[in-house]
């Protein structure tokens, strides 16, 4: 009597712990959009002569640049991001070609 009670506890317990798994019926689609923004490294020393005056205008010419980008967009509008540092805080600019600061 006493195996009787332990093999029909031992089936409930493992009844309850089966794994229910179906196969999903309805399909999912992800969808997926490349950025199409390029950023293409450039040395300081090679910056438009615009880009180099506004770097030493007076908002700007206290901090120290680091490292310059070429960034171009999708709609084919292109500006310099220009990593700089100031002691310990950094930052980043956007100019344009022409020297012009960009938000």
């Amino acid at each position: 009597m006493k195996k009787i009670i332990l093999s029909a506890a031992f089936l409930a317990v493992a009844g309850f712990t089966s794994v229910k798994a179906s196969e999903i019926k309805n399909s999912i689609q992800v969808a997926v959009y490349q950025d199409s923004t390029t950023k293409t490294p450039v040395e300081l020393k090679d910056l438009p002569e615009a880009v180099q005056t506004t770097l030493k205008a007076d908002p700007v010419k206290d901090w120290t640049p680091t490292a310059a980008f070429l960034v171009t967009n999708a709609d084919k509008s292109v500006y310099y991001l220009i990593n700089v540092k100031k002691g310990e805080e950094t930052g980043s600019l956007k100019i344009d070609k022409e020297g012009k600061v960009v938000q």
